[in-house]
C-alpha cells in the first residue's frame, strides 16, 4: 500500500467536527436493513457464513443498530460482531433493539461506545476483523481518508472493508416544489459547512486509494434509496421536518445565513405536506465499495 498524500497527513491533525444532525431524530436510521441499505455486501456475508466458522465483523457508526442486528440474525448467526459509535446513548438503543429482535448481545454482538473511527487500531489492534463495515458515516467526516485508513488497518489480510455513502447532490423529490428545491440548497450548504462531503458516494474509490488501497483491490458500485409508501413518507419526512425546525442543523443554517427562520419554518411545513401527499416520492444515489485487503 502506498504512503498517504501529504495533504491528508496534515488533515489528520485537524479537529474532527461532531455529527451535525445529532442523535435526537434518528427514526429514519432505524428503518435501515441489510436488504434496503447494504445489499452490495450480501454476497460477502453469504460467503463468510459458508466458509468461516466464526467470522468477525466491525460495524462502524452503528447508530440504532438495525443493520447490525439484521446481519447477526439473518446473515452471520455464528459471527462475533462488534458495533461501535461515538454516542453511548444511541448505542444503548442499538443493544435494546438487538435484544428485542432476538440477537443476544451477550453472545454474538458487543456494543462499545464511545469509540472514534480515527482510533480503531488503537482500540482493537490491527488485523482484527473479517469485515469492517460503515454505512453513511464518511459523508459526515472532515477526514474520510484517515477513517478509511483506520478501517483498513483493523481488517484482516484477505478481509473486506465495506462502505456505502450518499451523494447528497442527488436528492430528488416529487412534488418538486420551489420550497423543496430551496431545502436541497440549504441541506447541501449546512452539511458541507459542518465538515461533511456532499459527494462522498462517488468519491469512495479515490478515498480508498488515498488510504492505501490499490485500484484492483476496490470493487465499486452504486445503489439507491427510494421512498414512496405511506410508512416511508412518515419515517423520512418526519426526520427531515424535525431537523429543519429544531436542533443543531437549524442553528447551523442560521449561523451560515443561508435561510431565515421563516424560510425554514416553511420548509418544515413543506415536508409535512410531502408526507401527506399520496403520490409523493423521494430518492438518492449512493456509492458503494468493497475493498479487499491483500493477504
Amino acid at each position: 500500500m502506498s504512503e498517504p498524500p501529504q495533504q491528508e497527513q496534515h488533515q489528520e491533525q485537524q479537529h474532527h467536527k461532531p455529527y451535525l444532525p445529532g442523535y435526537r431524530e434518528v427514526g429514519h436510521h432505524a428503518y435501515r436493513t441489510v436488504a434496503n441499505s447494504t445489499p452490495y455486501l450480501i454476497p460477502t456475508l453469504h460467503r463468510l457464513a459458508s466458509q468461516t466458522p466464526a467470522p468477525t465483523l466491525l460495524d462502524v457508526g452503528a447508530g440504532p443498530g438495525t443493520i447490525t442486528a439484521d446481519i447477526a440474525l439473518n446473515y452471520l448467526p455464528q459471527s462475533k460482531i462488534t458495533a461501535i459509535d461515538l454516542s453511548p446513548e444511541i448505542l444503548s438503543r442499538a443493544a435494546a433493539h438487538a435484544q428485542k429482535a432476538g440477537a443476544a448481545p451477550s453472545e454474538n454482538i458487543t456494543f462499545k461506545a464511545p469509540v472514534s473511527v480515527y482510533e480503531l487500531a488503537q482500540t482493537f489492534g490491527e488485523n482484527a476483523f473479517d469485515v469492517v463495515h460503515a454505512h453513511q458515516v464518511l459523508t459526515h467526516l472532515d477526514a474520510p481518508v484517515q477513517a478509511l485508513r483506520e478501517m483498513l488497518r483493523v481488517a484482516k489480510p484477505g478481509g473486506v472493508v465495506a462502505v456505502r455513502e450518499i451523494d447528497m447532490r442527488t436528492w430528488s423529490m416529487f412534488p418538486d416544489t420551489a420550497v423543496m428545491r430551496e431545502w436541497r440548497r440549504v441541506q447541501l450548504a449546512s452539511h458541507e459547512a459542518a465538515g461533511g462531503s456532499n459527494m462522498a458516494g462517488p468519491s469512495l474509490v479515490s478515498w480508498a486509494m488515498q488510504a492505501g488501497a490499490k485500484r484492483e483491490e476496490v470493487e465499486a458500485s452504486m445503489g439507491a434509496w427510494m421512498y414512496s409508501t405511506e410508512e416511508e413518507r412518515r419515517v423520512w419526512g418526519t426526520s427531515f421536518r424535525d431537523r429543519i425546525l429544531s436542533g443543531e442543523m437549524r442553528k447551523k443554517i442560521l449561523e451560515l445565513g443561508v435561510a431565515t427562520e421563516a424560510e425554514m419554518d416553511e420548509m418544515g411545513a413543506e415536508w409535512q405536506r410531502w408526507m401527506e401527499t399520496e403520490d409523493a416520492t423521494c430518492g438518492t444515489i449512493h456509492g458503494q465499495i468493497l475493498v479487499r485487503k491483500p493477504l
